[in-house]
C-alpha cells in the first residue's frame, strides 16, 4: 500500500481530517514558508493526534520539515514537540545525517534532463549512511524554492530509485494526477501540500478525494500485478 502524506499542516483540524481519511503522515514546516507553524503550534497538533490515537482513533506519524538548521536545533525541536520523524529538505550534505537523532527523510530535488541513472547515483550515498530508517522524497527542482512549489517533475526518472529504496515522490501532485504518479514511479509514498489546498488553506474535501485517489490507484496496480 502506498504511503500518504499531507505536508503544510497548520491547523489541529486540518491534521485529524488527514487522519481520519487514512494518510499515513502529516508534515509540520519549521522553514520559511506560508506554512510555518512554530513548535509551540506544532506541540499542539501533535498532543491532538495522539490523543485521538490513545481513544482508539486511527494512528499517523508526525514529520517536521526543516531546511538548513543546525542539527543541535533540529533535534531540539524533534524532542520537544515528539516528532516522529524528520524531513530535510535544504542542502544538508549527507555527513550531516549523522547528527540526527529521529529517522529521516531526506528531500532530493530532481533537475530538468535528469535521467534515472543520475537520480539513483544521487540517492546511493544516503542509503549507505542510514539505511532501513532512512527515506527519499524526490520534489521538483525551482530556483528560489525547497518545496512546496506545486510543480511536477517527470516521474518516470523516479521508478528506477523506488525499486531499490524508499522513495516519496512530491511535487505537483492531486487527486486528479496522483494514479497517473504511482502508474509511472511506483514509489514508496506521496507526498502533496498545495494540491489539497483551495485558497492556499488546507481543503478537507480535496485531502479525502486525494486519499481516495491513491487507494484507488492502489487497487488498480494490484489487480494489475495479480
Amino acid at each position: 500500500m502506498t504511503r500518504v502524506k499531507i505536508c503544510g499542516i497548520t491547523e489541529t483540524v486540518h491534521a485529524l481530517a488527514a487522519a481520519e481519511a487514512g494518510a499515513d503522515f502529516i508534515g509540520l514546516v519549521f522553514a520559511p514558508s506560508k506554512r510555518l507553524v512554530d513548535a509551540e503550534r506544532a506541540k499542539e497538533i501533535i498532543a491532538a493526534l495522539k490523543g485521538r490515537s490513545e481513544r482508539g482513533g486511527p494512528k499517523i506519524l508526525t514529520v517536521g520539515v526543516f531546511v538548513n538548521n543546525p542539527a543541535a536545533e533540529v533535534n531540539r525541536i524533534a524532542e520537544y514537540c515528539g516528532l516522529d520523524r524528520v524531513q530535510l529538505s535544504g542542502d544538508e550534505p549527507w555527513d550531516y545525517l549523522r547528527d540526527i537523532e529521529r529517522p529521516v527523510i531526506k528531500a532530493v530535488r530532481v533537475r530538468r534532463q535528469q535521467g534515472s541513472e543520475d537520480v539513483l547515483a544521487e540517492l546511493a550515498p544516503g542509503y549507505q549512511l542510514r539505511g532501513a530508517d532512512f527515506i527519499f522524497l524526490l520534489d521538483s527542482q525551482v530556483e528560489g524554492s525547497y518545496g512546496g512549489s506545486g510543480q511536477a517533475f517527470d516521474w518516470r526518472v523516479a521508478r528506477e530509485a523506488a525499486e531499490r529504496f524508499p522513495v516519496i515522490i512530491a511535487g505537483g501532485l492531486s487527486a486528479e494526477n496522483v494514479g497517473q504518479a504511482m502508474r509511472l514511479a511506483m514509489p514508496w509514498g506521496v507526498d502533496v501540500s498545495s494540491g489539497v489546498e483551495s485558497d492556499g488553506v488546507k481543503d478537507i474535501s480535496k485531502i479525502n478525494a486525494f486519499i481516495a485517489a491513491v487507494r484507488q490507484a492502489d487497487e488498480a496496480l494490484g489487480e494489475k500485478v495479480a
